[in-house]
């Protein structure tokens, strides 16, 4: 049977899902010693709308020829995808404690070969659009019906294997194809601030007119707040309602804040990476919410 879409939760549902997701990044990364945060607080409303609200998939099935695909091009942001893949039952939550290690199925970078629910492999920044746009293909001319996601960073966009892929994909009519652009505005090397930037760095494409240059290609972009859950779901809606119309693929284009929803992190760029310490971890269970009160123990990987 052909996986369907989850009925989607409320508004305030999925805030407490993000902010879960949000606390389950920052401590498992904590636990491990190593990995990302920025971008994995600033993707995570978007993670949580896709998995939790529309996402065709079902995960004792992970390989369901006719479940929806997605790709995490930013590859560097797992940790962020295996949370929320952990809370919608890919494999149990006790499982991120073993993240990063020799062992684990979880690894630095998504590895399709190990991860249930990974469907491609990723890290080298710049090649996930390419993937996706493959897929795409494939499920035309197989007469399927699922829909491909790519989301990729603001910072990977200055990949030239991107924009080779943004070039072709409305030659080959895909638009049963969406692009999310996490635009958080911040990444690990950057230039220095300038005076329209929003956060402590000049953003990787603040001062590109990406809607334009999107629309120039071929594209059909939509801007949204990628914080704001109705703005998402309507996003979604667009994009999934244009397959099979105009042959355009869709781009959201989400503005979000690195960091997002921990005030140390929130808008810093040093966050691209980083471990919270203990007194870092308290500050960021009291801002979000969530019940954990501390990091699980490591434990043997799960297999």
């Amino acid at each position: 049977m052909t996986p369907e879409k989850p009925a989607r939760p409320s508004d305030d549902e999925l805030a407490a899902l993000s902010r879960e997701g949000r606390w389950r990044v920052i401590s498992t990364v904590a636990a491990s010693g190593a990995g990302h945060i920025g971008g994995p607080l600033s993707a995570m409303d978007l993670l949580i709308s896709l998995y939790f609200g529309e996402l065709r998939i079902d995960p004792a099935q992970p390989q369901h020829p006719d479940r929806d695909r997605f790709i995490l091009s930013k590859g560097h942001n797992a940790i962020g995808l295996y949370s929320v893949l952990a809370m919608r039952g890919f494999f149990p939550l006790d499982e991120l404690a073993t993240f990063d290690r020799g062992d684990s199925r979880l690894q630095g970078h998504p590895d399709m070969k190990l991860t249930p629910g990974v469907d491609a492999s990723s890290g080298s920044l710049g090649q996930g659009l390419s993937a996706g746009a493959g897929m795409a293909l494939a499920a035309r001319r197989l007469g399927k019906t699922f829909h491909t996601w790519v989301m990729l960073g603001d910072g990977e966009l200055e990949e030239g294997m991107v924009w080779e892929s943004v070039i072709s994909a409305p030659r080959y009519g895909l638009d049963n194809l969406t692009a999310i652009v996490d635009l958080n505005g911040l990444q690990q090397f950057g230039w220095p601030r300038q005076e329209h930037d929003r956060f402590d760095r000049s953003e990787p494409m603040g001062h590109t007119d990406l809607e334009a240059v999107f629309t120039g290609f071929g594209w059909r972009p939509i801007r949204i707040d990628g914080h704001d859950f109705g703005a998402i779901r309507r996003a979604f809606d667009e994009a999934t309602g244009a397959r099979g119309s105009d042959g355009r693929p869709s781009v959201i284009l989400a503005d979000t804040a690195k960091g997002r929803g921990v005030s140390f992190a929130e808008g810093a760029y040093r966050w691209h990476n980083g471990v919270a310490t203990d007194a870092q971890l308290a500050v960021a269970h009291a801002e979000l919410g969530f019940p954990d009160p501390q990091p699980e123990p490591p434990k043997e990987s799960i297999r």
